[in-house]
């Protein structure tokens, strides 16, 4: 039974129906013939995660607790930031899927995946391709692995750390630009066209970070794109999660290099890299080497083959 039969939705159902009548002149505006039309779905859900962001960021505040602005790019300021971010997203979502009766899980992180196999799997992925990108790099001469910046508990307690901010990145970057978001938008211009356009907007997003260029944001844009893919051969996000959270884990604190321009303290070597910045990415990092372009192509070749299309 479908939520449009269930006499019990009809509240819900309500909420989100078309007018009576034929869709026409302003009424086509706001809706199709089905519901509201994505576009304004999207807005909305955009409006209310920004207002919780925004809430959440002042009682951070009140309680002093670290921010980006006052300590700059640490674990523990990335750790709140992320979170504050990852909650508004979620509770938007659930607000949104309340108001059009679907479920939580149809925006990508099914409960029933979470942490399990895809999302191993998908951890996998991300640090072969890290460590793909950076000896490819050394291959050519451009990076050295120096010495150990850290030991002893200081080692263990950054790496465990830096594995919670960068699960909380993941899950926060790939809900916002391929959970609720794909989801919604895909109904209205299809999946491709929609994964084509957030993926945009997610390159883009990156080059307010310090030390980003555009190289650096089309990668990016290319690594969204293969995000967009697993999420499709998958059918949730798990393994695009797993896949995010250990690449930026391997670049930030494994491999100790620039994430995306930026450099964070609390990391396992004292790395260097050396040469054009074609190979090392110069101030970006390894996303905005050509290595990257390279990896990431192989990897989704890969992955096409290992995960073949369902009928």
């Amino acid at each position: 039974m479908t939520p449009e039969q269930d006499p019990e939705s009809t509240a819900t159902r309500l909420v989100i129906g078309p007018p009576a009548g034929p869709m026409s002149g302003a009424k086509a505006i706001f809706w199709n013939e089905r519901e509201f039309r994505a576009g304004w779905r999207l807005l909305i859900y955009l409006v209310i995660f920004f207002l919780f962001a925004l809430s959440e960021t002042f009682l951070t505040m009140a309680l002093h607790l670290p921010q980006l602005a006052r300590t700059g790019v640490t674990a523990t300021s990335m750790l709140v930031q992320e979170c504050v971010l990852l909650i508004a997203a979620l509770a938007a979502a659930a607000i949104m899927g309340m108001v059009e009766d679907r479920p939580f899980g149809g925006f990508g992180l099914p409960r029933a995946g979470a942490f399990g196999a895809r999302f191993w799997q998908g951890a996998a992925w991300g640090i072969a391709m890290i460590t793909g990108i950076i000896f490819l790099i050394r291959a050519f001469g451009g990076f050295s692995f120096g010495e150990l910046a850290l030991g002893g508990p200081a080692l263990w307690a950054y790496a465990a750390l830096w594995v919670v901010v960068f699960l909380c990145v993941g899950l926060f970057e790939e809900f916002l630009f391929r959970g609720y978001a794909l989801f919604t938008l895909a109904t209205g211009i299809g999946f491709w066209p929609a994964a084509t356009a957030l993926s945009a907007v997610f390159g883009s997003t990156h080059l307010f970070n310090r030390g980003e260029d555009k190289i650096g944001a089309l990668s990016v844009f290319v690594i969204g794109m293969f995000f967009c893919l697993t999420l499709r051969r998958t059918g949730s996000l798990w393994f695009a999660v797993g896949l995010h959270a250990a690449f930026d884990w391997g670049e930030t604190f494994l491999f100790s290099v620039p994430d995306s321009g930026l450099v964070a303290p609390g990391h396992l070597l004292n790395s260097s890299f050396h040469g054009p910045a074609w190979l090392t990415g110069g101030t970006v990092g390894p996303e905005g080497s050509v290595m990257a372009f390279v990896v990431v192509g192989i990897a989704a070749a890969l992955f096409v083959f290992v995960y073949p299309a369902k009928e």
